[in-house]
């Protein structure tokens, strides 16, 4: 089974070796599509960005049936011309689309929640979301859509399908309208207040008509990789989805 979303040193906050990646995933018995970040216009000049052509010309001779090449793109509302330049220019498997920036504000620091409610802080959140979501028209899946409770500076982080469900709707019904498959990041599947809250927005993504899925562990470390899969299977199959990965931008179903 494909691990479709790693990160290695390309990305600003990674120090993985390609080298041990491959490696370690062999003894896990794991295939994996290295996914590194690549945010235009990042509010701090030379940070989540690197040279695609030095990518591709180091990591090249790994590529194979066991290792694809896929990139990480920050949308952002301002550059989805130069994301879609690079994006067709380029020779990737796999492309995923995620929120990282909000109000050119990245939600990990503290900065983007000062002054705000937590319904005020995620409404923004899934709105930028969505906005992106129709623009970004390029990309294969969308990554974690509940990347923002990870690092949300509230005492409850969580993500409540029904405190925003006409956005978080909103935004599965664009995913689908446009045959775009919604990533299950397995980052925080290891807590059960994580899973129970995840899975009332992939049966709705399922009841609205998707049906297929990513999984990834956005590991940034080997030991990362793979992390949390047996959880991400079990929650396929309650929501009725299929797990797929992209290989020269084509979907290709999972067996497992």
């Amino acid at each position: 089974m494909f691990d479709t979303h790693i990160h290695t040193k390309f990305s600003t906050d990674s120090n993985m070796k390609i080298e041990d990646a491959v490696v370690n995933t062999q003894n896990k018995g794991i295939s994996i599509i290295v996914t590194d970040h690549m945010d235009l216009k990042f509010p701090i000049n030379g940070s989540f960005c690197f040279d695609e052509k030095k990518y591709f010309e180091e990591y090249s001779k790994y590529r194979g049936s066991n290792l694809l090449l896929g990139i990480e793109i920050g949308m952002k509302q301002d550059c989805e011309a130069e994301s879609k330049k690079l994006i067709l220019g380029n020779c990737f498997d796999y492309v995923i689309g995620s929120i990282h920036l909000v109000d050119n504000m990245d939600i990990y620091y503290d900065k983007y929640y000062n002054g705000k409610t937590k319904e005020q802080a995620y409404s923004k959140y899934f709105k930028t979301m969505l906005d992106c979501v129709k623009m970004y028209n390029f990309i294969d899946s969308m990554g974690h859509i509940d990347y923002i409770a990870r690092y949300a500076k509230f005492d409850d982080k969580e993500i409540y399908y029904n405190d925003y469900s006409d956005l978080i709707d909103s935004i599965l019904k664009a995913l689908i309208e446009k045959d775009k498959c919604i990533e299950l990041n397995t980052r925080r599947l290891g807590t059960k207040s994580a899973v129970d809250n995840i899975i009332p927005i992939y049966k709705r993504f399922r009841e609205l008509g998707g049906k297929d899925i990513t999984v990834g562990s956005d590991a940034h470390n080997i030991d990362a990789v793979g992390m949390n899969f047996k959880s991400a299977i079990e929650i396929a199959d309650i929501c009725s989805l299929k797990i797929v990965y992209f290989k020269d931008r084509k979907k290709e179903y999972e067996k497992y």
